[in-house]
């Protein structure tokens, strides 16, 4: 019984995920999903309290293969300097742009509008990527201290939230930033990671050295 609604829980998610490709967040409708799916609009609410409860599904599915790839790292690499750390971070994240989309939104208002359930689920997912994340560093970085690894995770987590938007500018927001004299950052998710990562690790390497 259980593994039939996981199953249509994930056709749901599914389609959701195949117009969030083409389409923004304010676009899609329960309507639209249902279109994509063999279900009809009243039944997706069997499965997803709200539309924000698939979005917070995939953002929960994003933030698990994330740390997949970041358990592989530690499961591959004995020693990592300053520079393989943060080019093989920055592979992870260009791997994960749904993730990044998803951070460029309005969180607050995705997390208000779903049920306490699908949020704690969510949450538990995002801790394991804040974990994950320090354990990185507690493995790469051992004389990092324990106040230092969380300013380091609190100032590269925010940080994810501008990623998609500087790295994926549409053709109209380059116009205007062209009239308005602003010179647009021809940089990738990988360039951006890469580099906040080697300038973080550099400046408390500096504090500490």
């Amino acid at each position: 019984m259980q593994a039939n609604v996981d199953k249509r829980r994930e056709e749901i998610v599914k389609a959701c995920r195949t117009l969030y490709q083409k389409m923004n967040f304010k676009e899609i409708t329960i309507k639209e999903i249902s279109e994509f799916t063999s279900f009809s609009r009243p039944s997706i609410y069997n499965y997803f309290a709200t539309k924000e409860s698939i979005f917070l599904e995939i953002f929960r599915e994003e933030y698990s293969y994330w740390c997949d790839d970041m358990d592989s790292i530690l499961s591959s690499n004995e020693k990592l300097g300053v520079d393989g750390f943060s080019k093989k971070i920055a592979l992870t994240l260009e791997k994960r742009p749904t993730l990044l989309k998803l951070l460029s939104m309005n969180l607050y208002d995705l997390e208000e509008n779903c049920t306490l359930e699908d949020l704690t689920l969510f949450k538990q997912e995002y801790k394991r990527a804040l974990d994950t994340f320090e354990k990185l560093l507690a493995t790469y970085f051992p004389q990092m201290s324990k106040s230092d690894k969380n300013k380091f995770i609190y100032t590269f987590f925010p940080f994810m939230f501008g990623l998609f938007p500087y790295a994926n500018a549409t053709q109209k927001q380059k116009e205007a930033m062209t009239a308005a004299g602003i010179k647009y950052p021809t940089k990738s998710v990988y360039d951006f990671v890469y580099q906040a990562l080697v300038t973080l690790l550099n400046n408390w390497r500096g504090k500490n050295e």
